[in-house]
């Protein structure tokens, strides 16, 4: 099955809707951004106020009646978010994959056309459990397996790591296809809120990105068949989640990184406001942070652009390329280094001022954030996936 053809919503309307997602993220999400940080809790109301926008169904086509928009304005929007809160960004970005998965490869099911319908009145959040205790963090292996018996199903998955799960409506879960199928063999499942438990196994008390709250559960889940994606797992990786994650994962750090050279810019402006006679020496590494910052920019336009253009000319075959894997790792890879380099030199910038808790320019929130970015599928994992393909791939 092929990736739906999504249409972008036109240039003048998606104005307005960031226009809004702003003012959400001024008024709402930054407002709770420190409390949500020093507490590591859920963040309620910036999660409430995207919810109260309609936009956690953004992603679903306007058939369904969703928003329709198309994944570089998905981007855009989780690039506004991390402007006022990593964590509140994080967990939009998390649940449009999900999203994704079920608008590219379900909509062939009158079962997820009919969830989809669902989460567009209920704006159900959806999280992932994608990691499992005993695979090493490899997304393509399964320990646990689906049990299906008379069209229903049972599934118990021990997953090190489910963000935001405790508050999600919904978990999308991968497995192996039936008890004796090898471990890459998967399935992705859709578990609902009413027919599942989670038995927490470990917290969420972190550097960085702590509103997300993490925490590891075993999750004990049942329902009906129909509530298995009909796609398997390997294709959804490869034409969905893996392109999907990094293109807003980059995005939402790149919000992250642009608030903090807007911080160094405001602090330079001060200082040549006291002095006006002087240009402050940090202008020069305020200039140099900001061509560091577009070029992060360009590489996520260009990875979006073309990821766009392969889902609306259906290039099927594309996806599973070694050449198309290796520039979205290369993405992430980038992205997640990029980060801590833009938000350390604006820091360097603003001195004690971004060093201090309590400053308006502070960026410790930013830092610690930054420095997750590496860790979300390991950087090292990633280059050694790379190497492999590297060293079989033909060049042209």
């Amino acid at each position: 099955m092929q990736p739906s053809r999504q249409q972008s919503v036109a240039t003048e309307d998606f104005s307005r809707l960031l226009d809004r997602v702003h003012e959400i993220g001024r008024g709402v999400v930054l407002a709770s951004a420190r409390d949500v940080d020093r507490d590591a809790r859920f963040p309620s109301e910036g999660i409430g106020a995207l919810k109260g926008l309609k936009l956690l169904s953004a992603y679903v086509p306007a058939e369904l009646g969703g928003m329709g928009l198309d994944v570089i304005q998905i981007a855009k929007i989780c690039e506004v978010l991390g402007q006022y809160d990593g964590s509140v960004a994080m967990i939009y970005a998390m649940h449009q994959i999900q999203v994704a998965c079920m608008v590219h490869h379900g909509l062939g099911s009158s079962y997820f056309r009919s969830y989809l319908q669902e989460l567009i009145l209920q704006q159900r959040l959806i999280a992932s459990a994608t990691t499992e205790v005993g695979t090493g963090g490899d997304l393509r292996s399964s320990v646990c397996a689906i049990e299906i018996r008379e069209g229903r199903f049972q599934l118990v998955k021990k997953a090190p790591v489910i963000s935001y799960g405790a508050y999600a409506d919904d978990i999308m879960a991968t497995c192996r296809r039936s008890a004796g199928a090898p471990a890459s063999d998967q399935v992705m499942v859709l578990a609902r809120k009413d027919s599942y438990t989670l038995e927490p196994i470990s917290g969420w008390d972190t550097l960085g990105f702590r509103g997300t709250c993490s925490s590891g559960f075993v999750l004990t889940a049942s329902g009906s068949a129909e509530q298995v994606l009909p796609i398997p797992f390997a294709e959804i990786l490869s034409q969905t989640m893996h392109p999907y994650s990094h293109i807003v994962w980059g995005s939402l750090w790149l919000g992250i990184a642009t608030d903090a050279v807007n911080h160094a810019r405001g602090f330079v402006r001060e200082e040549a406001r006291r002095n006006p006679s002087i240009p402050p020496t940090s202008s020069l590494r305020l200039a140099e942070v900001s061509s560091v910052l577009q070029g992060m920019r360009n590489n996520i336009a260009v990875a979006v652009t073309d990821y766009r253009r392969m889902l609306a000319d259906g290039q099927q075959d594309m996806f599973s390329s070694f050449g198309f894997a290796i520039r979205t790792n290369n993405l992430k890879l980038a992205s997640s280094t990029l980060i801590v380099d833009i938000v350390s030199r604006a820091l360097l910038i603003c001195g004690i001022s971004g060093y201090r808790n309590d400053s308006k320019f502070s960026l410790c929130r930013h830092l610690r954030d930054a420095y997750g970015a590496a860790l979300m599928v390991n950087n090292d994992r990633i280059m050694n996936h790379n190497a492999t393909m590297l060293l079989t791939q033909r060049e042209g």
